[in-house]
């Protein structure tokens, strides 16, 4: 019988969170929870503490802290990621905020299960030689990512020619620039295959999720940017691919269900027996793959903008779309300036040498910009 892996995990009311917190429910034998923190939700975290029998709980927002007695700020968080108990740290708080508990969480020589793609966008290149330094392991929860680590076991570095990640396309797939002019919230949040958290689906809605995807599967597999493909798979059922150097493709395929990648992340490197929905051949008897219309969509090639530029200039990316993709969540902004928004900060920036401190101050810079840029 294996051990117990003791887990923390940082954004625990959120979607990933929350869906971390079922399969270690369903997994008691397996997996543990140790420690669980969110942004400001109080009432949810504290629900959850009293079922996982978790003492350890923190919020980010200070404010949500000091009103219900719950420790709060950047420090409680790192506590939370370098708990004394905790074998792997789960990262799935939305946005960079993820960025310093991953660092310390690494420092304290915790395993990473990283949903949270912000992380490497914006810091993969001080991230990922830490990573190598401590030795850590790194497992990806994006299914994307799950998906290409999965395939890539067993394959030789040197031996993957390039990776393809899919994406469903969102819920504008098939439409042009001018039927998008007046995009609501309400219709950009309807997903058509995967339950996500707000902004994520925003992302996946303008292409921008599949962008900073590239950017994070160049750090997480080595790659250069001519070596991430993407292509749209409307059924959501191929996760991704690798091509290795003989023409051989490998891909990994299941229903659009995040369970099961966080339950590989998490058990890595065994496999676990589990009662998720169980995909066979003949229940999706046609699927497709189409080129992305990057006319319309120009988050995507403004993500490999940025990585060719490289520098801070992907943390620039990552700070501006998320101030305008949560811009036009607030009803700040239209739904085709979030791009807008993003390119102008972008001109904005010239690319400077990564190192965290420049890093911490692109990004609030960035974001100022960018909020600058509202129309609303």
């Amino acid at each position: 019988m294996r051990p117990v892996k003791r887990v923390s995990v940082l954004g625990s009311t959120g979607s990933i969170g929350r869906q971390t917190l079922d399969v270690i429910r369903d997994c008691s034998d397996q997996f543990e929870a140790v420690a669980l923190t969110a942004f400001k939700n109080t009432d949810a975290l504290k629900r959850q503490a009293e079922e996982f029998g978790v003492k350890s709980i923190a919020v980010m927002d200070e404010g949500a802290g000091r009103r219900s007695g719950v420790p709060c700020g950047m420090r409680a968080i790192i506590d939370a990621a370098t708990h004394p108990d905790a074998d792997i740290v789960v990262i799935a708080v939305a946005g960079v905020i993820g960025l310093l508990p991953t660092l310390a969480a690494i420092e304290a020589g915790k395993s990473i299960a990283l949903a949270s793609k912000e992380v490497l966008v914006a810091a993969g290149e001080v991230v990922m030689p830490k990573i190598r330094e401590k030795n850590i392991a790194l497992t990806p929860i994006d299914s994307e990512h799950s998906a290409v680590f999965q395939c890539m076991q067993g394959i030789k570095e040197e031996d993957v020619k390039r990776i393809i990640l899919t994406a469903s396309g969102g819920p504008f797939r098939g439409k042009k620039t001018e039927d998008l002019r007046e995009i609501t919230q309400e219709q950009a949040l309807q997903h058509p295959t995967w339950r996500m958290g707000g902004k994520i689906t925003i992302d996946s809605a303008t292409l921008m999720n599949k962008g900073l995807e590239v950017i994070e599967a160049k750090w997480l597999f080595n790659l250069e940017a001519d070596q991430v493909d993407v292509v749209i798979h409307p059924q959501s059922i191929v996760h991704s691919m690798v091509e290795t150097k003989d023409g051989s493709v490998i891909s990994q395929m299941g229903w659009p269900n995040m369970r099961l990648p966080i339950l590989y992340a998490l058990a890595h490197p065994d496999r676990t027996p589990n009662n998720l929905p169980q995909w066979n051949p003949a229940s999706t008897p046609v699927m497709t793959f189409e080129e992305p219309d990057v006319a319309t969509f120009r988050c995507l090639p403004m993500a490999y903008e940025a990585l060719k530029q490289g520098g801070t200039m992907p943390c620039v990316l990552n700070a501006a779309n998320e101030v305008a993709a949560n811009g036009f969540l607030e009803g700040r902004c239209g739904f085709l300036e979030i791009a807008e928004i993003v390119e102008k900060v972008m001109e904005k920036h010239r690319p400077a040498k990564v190192d965290l401190d420049s890093l911490l101050a692109t990004d609030k810079w960035a974001r100022a910009t960018a909020r600058s840029l509202m129309s609303v």
